[in-house]
This record gives C-alpha cells, structure tokens and sequence, in this order.
C-alpha cells in the first residue's frame, strides 16, 4: 500500500487530543474465553493449555451475564469519561462477527456481538469509545518462532490488518485505539524491528485514513500519540497524551481472578488519579467481568466510590493541566491547575495549617473543596505561604483537594541559592 497524502492523514494533534485531556479517566475492560477459566487472562500460555481444549472454550462462552448498558452506566456514575474493551486479547479469541476467522462470539454458542453493544451503549451515554486489540495471536505457531513457522507468522500481521479494518469500518468513531503485545515471543525470536514486523506505518496510515481523529497508543512498535505506562505512573512530556493503566487487583491479572485479595483501596485508587492529573496523564482502571459477563461487586463499589468522590472534587481533575511543584519536593501532595486557580490535593494531612513553600504571589482565596469553607493565607518570610484555618481532621477521610485562587498567574520563586532557605532568604 502506498502511503497516504497528508489530506487523509490524521487532523492535527492538538486537536485530536483535546477532549482526552479532558477526560482523565477512563475504564479499561478485559474480558474473554479466559475469564471463564478464572485465573487471569495469560491462562492459556502460563498453563500451556493445548490448543484444542482452549478453543473448546468457545462453545461455553455465552455472556449470559453481559450487559453492555450496565457496565457503561457503571462507568459514567464513577466519573469516567471513556472506556476501552478487549476486542481480542492475545488468545485470539474475538468479541465482534470478524471475517477473518469463526473463532469468535458470533459464530460460536454466544451468537452476540459484544463489540457492537458496548460501543452503542458508549453512544447513548456520550462515553468516548476506545477498542483494544492484541497485535498477536497465541494460537500462531509463527507468533513462537517466526522463523520456523513463516507463513503462520505472515498470517497473523495479515489478521491483525484486516482486524483493524473491520473495527474501523464497521462500527463509526471510534476515539481510541489502544494495540498490545507488539514485542514477539518475549523478545526470544529474533525479531529487531518490531515495527517493520508488523508493518506498522502501513497500518497506521490506514487507521488515520479511515478515522483521522482517532487517538493510537504506543504499543505496535511506534510512537503513536499515547504513552500507556502499566501499573505504575510516569508521566510525559507537556502537551504529549499519557494514562497510567492499572488494574483494580494485584498486577497479576487483568482478566477476572475468582480470588485476587490484593485489592486497592479507595484511597489508593483516588491518589493515583490524583497522581495522573497531577502529570497531566490520564487513569485508565481496569476491571474484568466474570465469565459470564457481570461485574465483580467488589469493582463496582470501589468504582462508585471514587465517582462519589469526583462530584466533589471533579473541577481538580477533568480538563486540569499540570503545575511543576517538584522544585520544593513537596511530600503532602500535588498541585493541578485551571487557569489562574491552583487545586492542591493534599495526600497527608498536617492538621490546622499546612505550609506551601516557594511562592512568588499568594492566593486571593483559598477554599476547602468538600465544604466551601474558606481558609487563611498568611505570607512568611523567604516565599513561605501558611494555610490556616483549616479543620484538624480532613473533611474527606482519603484524600482532600484545596482550591486557591490567584488574580494574575501563580508563580514559583526561582531557588538558586539551594541554601538560602536556612537563613530566612528565598
């Protein structure tokens, strides 16, 4: 294929990546023949299962209990702006009628199309859309040793384009693209150019070609637009889109694990958005369905918690940009930044006054987010800013987001002098 001219490549990137910038959080939804077998989605190669008795699976897999409208319910009422399903996993198995092989949930016992449900049900709840699709396929012998097995290998980039094709073409906006398992065979087979392996500018010119508003990840070997650092956070550079990708369990399993005690708390899960939209990024919170398609009851009173704590204090998160406070090192918590108001989200609480040092200019007004109830500022020497007034205990028993308010720009003192601290200097 040749390439693209510019006027069906994508639409500039600042506009593309307005409304994710907005978002900052989103739900990430693995589900597939693995769920079934309850013990994470890398079951059937951690296990070895043979192939046969894997496919087998398929004819169990009903999804009697997935209901696309709950789910996106569920997510819109924990604040979450966009969703991104497992269309395929890297167990082959797909969610939507594909062509390109019966080894999916229309054509075996379920008889649904799981794709185009959660995608109209994103629709009719204005959630952004997002599918993911595995760049591989366990089930290819040429996925194990490309060498060997040429023509499998060939096979299955071919699916993977022709896959791409049919999410783009037959479902409408489609606002993400979020690829996956991009390296080949755990880095043993050989392959250096990961890039050209897939053929990914190929594909990346058509998936712009078809949706030019799309947003693409990073994980078919090329930058894309997204950065999608897993289960931990790091944030990139400004203007660039991120998400930190997390599952609500212990990192072992995306998919459901019928027993998974390390659970994250609400206060882990609120820090860690919080942490996100402190770098600017995004929280992508996973959660795995049963087999059957319900939701864990454990996730879904997590997820509504944190969506509690966000009609509170949402104007600190959705459309936030990033306030560089490293400079002080500052350990109770972070800053994000609308305009000239600065949103502290205090991880520890110090009690009836907590200390902002470094500031150039003070706020006008500093109000608690919870209850609206207005704060002190008192400026002290060498750019020290003292918030009193405040409550002993936090209003908000995990985490609890101040509002200061600056007439003109807020601005950090230049620390030169790293020393000059001790002597009451700035």
């Amino acid at each position: 294929m040749t390439s693209i001219s510019k006027k069906t490549g994508p639409l500039p990137y600042e506009e593309r990546i307005q409304w994710f910038h907005q978002a900052r959080f989103g739900l990430f939804v693995h589900w597939g023949l693995y769920s079934l077998l309850e013990r994470g989605e890398w079951v059937f190669f951690r296990e070895r299962i043979p192939l046969a008795e894997y496919e087998a699976l398929a004819e169990c897999f009903t999804g009697e209990a997935f209901d696309a409208e709950a789910l996106v319910r569920l997510a819109v009422a924990s604040g979450m702006k966009y969703a991104v399903l497992t269309t395929r996993h890297h167990e082959g198995f797909c969610l939507w009628d594909t062509r390109v092989t019966d080894f999916n949930s229309v054509q075996r016992s379920g008889r649904r199309d799981f794709v185009r449900e959660f995608v109209d049900a994103c629709r009719r709840h204005n959630l952004r859309v997002g599918l993911y699709i595995s760049n591989k396929d366990w089930r290819q012998p040429g996925y194990w040793n490309p060498a060997k097995y040429p023509e499998s290998a060939a096979r299955m980039v071919d699916d993977l384009h022709r896959m791409v094709e049919e999410l783009l073409t037959n479902y409408g906006r489609i606002d993400v693209l979020w690829f996956d398992g991009s390296w080949i065979d755990i880095g043993r087979a050989g392959i250096e150019d990961e890039a050209a392996f897939w053929r990914a500018s190929q594909l990346l010119d058509r998936i712009y070609e078809l949706q030019p508003h799309i947003l693409v990840n990073n994980r078919l070997g090329v930058p894309g637009d997204l950065d999608t650092p897993e289960q931990h956070i790091k944030e990139s550079q400004a203007g660039r889109g991120w998400e930190a990708c997390m599952t609500i369990g212990d990192e072992s399993a995306w998919g459901y694990s019928s027993h998974n005690p390390v659970r994250k708390s609400l206060g882990q899960l609120l820090r860690n958005l919080s942490r996100t939209a402190i770098g600017e990024g995004n929280f992508l919170l996973n959660t795995g369905p049963r087999g059957d398609g319900s939701i864990p009851e454990e996730d879904a009173l997590l997820l509504r918690q944190v969506g509690d704590w966000l009609r509170i204090h949402g104007e600190a998160i959705y459309g936030s940009r990033r306030f560089d406070y490293r400079a002080a090192m500052y350990a109770q918590g972070g800053f994000t930044r609308q305009g000239n108001t600065l949103y502290l989200h205090v991880f520890r609480w110090s009690g009836e006054h907590l200390s902002l040092p470094l500031f150039k200019n003070a706020p006008e007004l500093v109000t608690l987010l919870p209850t609206g109830q207005a704060a002190t500022v008192e400026r002290l020497s060498n750019g020290r800013l003292q918030v009193g007034g405040l409550p002993e205990l936090p209003p908000h028993p995990c985490q609890t987001v101040l509002r200061l308010e600056f007439a003109d720009e807020p601005m950090l003192l230049d620390e030169q002098d790293h020393a000059a601290w001790l002597f009451g200097r700035a």
